[in-house]
């Protein structure tokens, strides 16, 4: 079999089934199982390693072995290397085994007494394979039959809609803690000083040209009194960046530009203004936002403690 499946073609292949083995079992999430876990490296070249080893080992053999035969002996070998797959000994071995067909020196033993139209019937076995094969399907029947009718199995149907049930839950899950994933019903008032700093620095770069640096108001309204256009609230504020303001004037949506987790941080900041009462501010806009005592004492600690209210306030 060696001529049919040479060394440049019996190694890549066998390393390719092996690395695809390996890929299928062990869980790398997106990246290669090499990539990902560096012992997998070190399998897949010690498998390679093997390889050509046992492929350099049985060349020699080979060749000591062909040095050891009688003329005879080489002859008949090469004599057998040159045979067609379907005249090697081993084909015909394995043929048998799955066929069990008889030779014609011995179908006069197996004619059938009746004939018709001269056509005669021989009494052959029924090949090895087929009736092997015809006891699977029986086995596969009966256990079929006992897990989907006696004990209640889910069909595909039902099996799809479990895995699609599932699959919802862990996506609702993970939106749960996803940060970019944020929706205005799942945002809370951040008070950590590293996120207000955080949201300042966007708030610098994409709001100070129409709300001005200290809140103030320009093109857009003043950000540090207690009247808003739509809404006072964490959630109403981080809406109002994430979708834009009115339709056909106001802010534009930023959701395309900043991702949601850094649009909680800038409506955080944005409150921490609240009470700063900046030089020169625009007056106020929209309606007198009254928040809950939740939410009075979140800003009241915010613009307290907040360095980035001290920072406007100086």
């Amino acid at each position: 079999m060696k001529r049919f499946f040479p060394v440049y073609v019996r190694v890549p292949l066998l390393f390719a089934i092996f690395f695809g083995f390996v890929e299928y079992f062990v869980d790398s999430g997106d990246k290669p199982a090499f990539i990902e876990y560096p012992s997998v490296l070190l399998l897949l070249g010690l498998f390679l390693f093997v390889q050509i080893a046992v492929e350099i080992v049985s060349a020699s053999v080979n060749k000591v072995v062909k040095a050891l035969m009688t003329p005879e002996e080489r002859a008949e070998k090469e004599r057998l290397d040159d045979l067609p797959l379907t005249e090697t000994p081993g084909y015909k071995k394995l043929m048998k085994a799955l066929t069990r067909s008889k030779s014609e020196e011995e179908e006069p033993n197996l004619v059938l007494d009746h004939e018709y139209d001269g056509i005669k019937e021989l009494d052959n076995e029924l090949p090895p394979w087929w009736v092997y094969l015809f006891y699977a399907t029986i086995i596969f029947g009966v256990i079929y039959l006992a897990k989907y009718q006696i004990f209640g199995g889910d069909n595909q149907v039902q099996e799809f809609d479990k895995q699609m049930a599932a699959a919802k839950i862990q996506i609702e899950e993970y939106k749960k803690t996803a940060p970019d994933l944020l929706t205005a019903d799942q945002v809370t008032l951040l008070t950590d000083p590293a996120d207000l700093a955080s949201g300042k620095n966007i708030y610098d770069t994409k709001c100070a040209v129409c709300h001005r640096a200290d809140g103030g108001g320009g093109i857009g309204p003043n950000l540090t009194d207690e009247h808003w256009i739509l809404g006072g609230d964490i959630k109403d504020v981080f809406n109002t960046i994430m979708e834009g303001g009115r339709d056909g004037k106001g802010m534009v949506p930023w959701k395309a530009e900043i991702k949601p987790s850094d649009i909680q941080k800038v409506a955080s900041y944005v409150l921490s203004l609240q009470g700063t009462n900046p030089p020169e501010a625009k007056a106020p806009e929209g309606d007198l936002f009254t928040p809950t005592q939740t939410n009075t004492t979140e800003v009241a600690t915010d613009t307290l403690q907040s360095p980035a209210a001290e920072v406007t306030q100086n």
